[in-house]
């Protein structure tokens, strides 16, 4: 959940570090520090706040000299935020410095065997055990000593190693948590994220897990998990660095929301030959689809709530079961998969610890993966049978908008895709929706039109202690991402509820000036959800509706409507869900919140 940058070459590397953590500020942190190696000197410098403030201690890294270093920003999981926990850390004599992404499971074990030969610990982190376990190995072969501690480790990790003996190498480790090599002709980076290091070059090695990685201003050498030197191709970033900048907005999110047109048009258009549907690359096919028994969504958060939508589209179109879980839940319970599921795991980062360790449980029963996720040779990208990229571009605001949109995107490319080969005989419906699917783009262009009348409804918001969301079908799934949108960034408690579930409790939280917001947009149960309302309304509620163009009589009901374009049921959650990404950036402006960075969360979710 953290960020990494390491570089080694024959330029200062404080201001590369520096520069390097401030680009993956977005993923999250409460913490950083940067350590560099002059000769055989070590210097780390750290920070329990933002890195400004790294920036202002070493005067943009002109205090620090060396041309070779480490940094991190550390979101705590051992340890509160402070100066002792922050990275990196150090071994006891100070010869080995790490920084260090994911959980050492076995960390108290090896702690206190450390403790038991003379080792002073300083932090209450799992990460020090790392350089007091190397220190206690090395002889003087620093890959050797990091080889045999490596082997020592149980759980997750990605590593920047230095050693004060050898001051231009930088070792690297990959362990089920992200990690990179930038490629260069004078220097050699490392980075959690591509955006820390694109700015520098586009030529990127992806470890594997398993990989350690030896780096020097003359170039890297990569080795697998038993010492034995190997090759790879390196891949290329098709994106340039102004696309992880904020271009003029004031916050990435707004950016990303205002980039969805575009994104969910590069997403659909890319798939579409004629009137075709190509996803090339991919073995699942007809056969494999006709075998297909059942799917299993799996997802966390976000991806969680389009995989909700994923089971309406699958199940009206294809008319195969599909279930929709949580991967924190679907890893721990023993679930029913086997040779007829077709297990579709969705990830913005393809680096989610939980989904990945459900994506490795489903394959272990047999069934074929497909996995949706935005970033090319990441670890579940690399894990899956077959992947379908959402090509949202660098997606930076830890509240995703555009990763959404067009996860949504591929899973009604797959579903007309899937329902060509398998239901032939509802072709009519199947091209409809496929008419419209094309369409898509320009309607949420037409949507986010609206978003001065959305500003305006926010700023009358206010600060409520709490509202709901309610919903039906699609309108449902869609209620759920537009309520986690605004929790996430407002800090606002919000609630998202099936409208028909409202007299089976939750109605008796409904109280005079209570906002409640209603998504009406799935024409077929609107008179129902129109019920709904009435009945909050008669307990007192404000009501804040969307419908679709054309449903005025909402308005004699809601004290305010959004309307979006008509477009096939199936669709509507790509439209309903864009005024309240927007509602929801607003009302945290207004509030003063720290929209891009919210408290306590991370972009990348890399630990249990």
């Amino acid at each position: 959940m953290c960020g990494i940058v390491g570089f080694t070459g024959k330029t200062q590397a404080a201001g590369f570090l520096l520069d390097g953590l401030e680009r993956l500020e977005y993923r999250g942190y409460d913490s950083a520090g940067i350590a560099v190696l002059d000769g055989g000197k070590l210097e780390t410098v750290k920070t329990t706040e933002r890195i400004k403030n790294l920036k202002d201690k070493t005067e943009n890294g002109k205090k620090v000299k060396g041309t070779i270093g480490i940094g991190h920003t550390r979101w705590a999981t051992h340890g509160a935020p402070s100066h002792e926990n922050a990275h990196p850390h150090t071994s006891q004599n100070r010869k080995f410095a790490v920084v260090h992404n994911g959980i050492i499971e076995n960390y108290i074990a090896l702690r206190e065997e450390l403790k038991a030969e003379g080792v002073d610990f300083v932090s209450e982190t799992d990460t020090e055990v790392i350089p007091q376990l190397i220190e206690k190995y090395y002889d003087g072969d620093f890959f050797s000593a990091v080889a045999k501690a490596v082997s020592r480790l149980e759980g997750s990790y990605a590593l920047g190693i230095l050693c004060a003996d050898c001051p231009d190498t930088l070792i690297a480790v990959k362990n089920f948590s992200p990690l990179i090599i930038g490629l260069s002709k004078d220097a050699g980076f490392i980075a959690s994220d591509v955006t820390a290091i694109v700015s520098h070059t586009k030529d990127i090695l992806y470890m594997e897990d398993g990989d350690m990685a030896v780096l020097t201003p003359e170039g890297v050498k990569l080795y697998d998990s038993k010492g034995n030197e190997i090759s790879r191709k390196p891949s290329v970033i098709n994106w340039d660095v102004a696309a992880a900048q904020k271009s003029g907005y004031d916050h990435f999110m707004m950016k990303e929301i205002m980039e969805q047109p575009g994104a969910v048009a590069r997403t659909i258009e890319s798939r579409i030959r004629g009137r075709e549907i190509v996803f090339d690359g991919i073995s699942l096919d007809g056969e494999k689809l006709k075998n297909t028994e059942r799917i299993e969504i799996v997802a966390c958060g976000s991806a969680y709530h389009a995989g909700m939508v994923g089971k309406y589209l699958f199940e009206e179109l294809l008319r195969i079961p599909t279930e929709v879980d949580y991967a924190s839940e679907f890893r721990y319970r023993n679930p029913i998969i086997n040779e007829g599921t077709l297990t579709v795991i969705i990830s913005q980062s393809g680096e989610t610890a939980d989904t990945l360790a459900a994506l490795r449980e489903a394959k272990r029963r047999g069934s074929h993966v497909l996995s949706i996720v935005n970033v090319v040779g990441s670890s579940i990208a690399n894990a899956s049978d077959d992947v379908l990229y959402t090509w949202a571009g660098p997606e930076i605001a830890v509240a995703t908008t555009k990763g959404y949109s067009t996860q949504l995107s591929v899973l009604y490319l797959l579903a007309v895709w899937a329902a060509r080969i398998l239901r032939p005989e509802q072709s009519a419906r199947t091209e409809k929706l496929f008419d419209e699917l094309v369409k898509l783009p320009e309607l949420i262009e037409k949507v986010i039109l609206s978003e001065p009348k959305i500003k305006e409804m926010a700023k009358r918001c206010g600060d409520p202690e709490s509202l709901f969301f309610i919903g039906r079908n699609v309108d449902y799934a869609v209620s759920l991402e537009a309520s986690l949108k605004l929790k996430e960034i407002s800090y606002i408690h919000s609630e998202a509820y099936a409208a028909g579930e409202l007299k089976h409790g939750t109605i008796s939280l409904i109280e005079e000036g209570r906002t409640v917001i209603a998504l009406a947009c799935y024409e077929e149960l609107f008179e129902k959800l129109l019920s709904n309302i009435k009945e909050v309304k008669a307990r007192g509620a404000q009501v804040i509706a969307c419908a679709v163009e054309g449903h005025t009589e909402i308005a004699k009901e809601a004290e305010n409507v959004i309307y979006i374009p008509k477009t096939d049921p199936l669709l509507l959650a790509s439209l309903e869900v864009i005024p309240f990404q927007i509602y929801a950036y607003y009302v945290a402006l207004y509030k003063g919140c720290d929209i891009d960075k919210p408290r306590n969360l991370a972009k990348s979710v890399t630990v249990e």
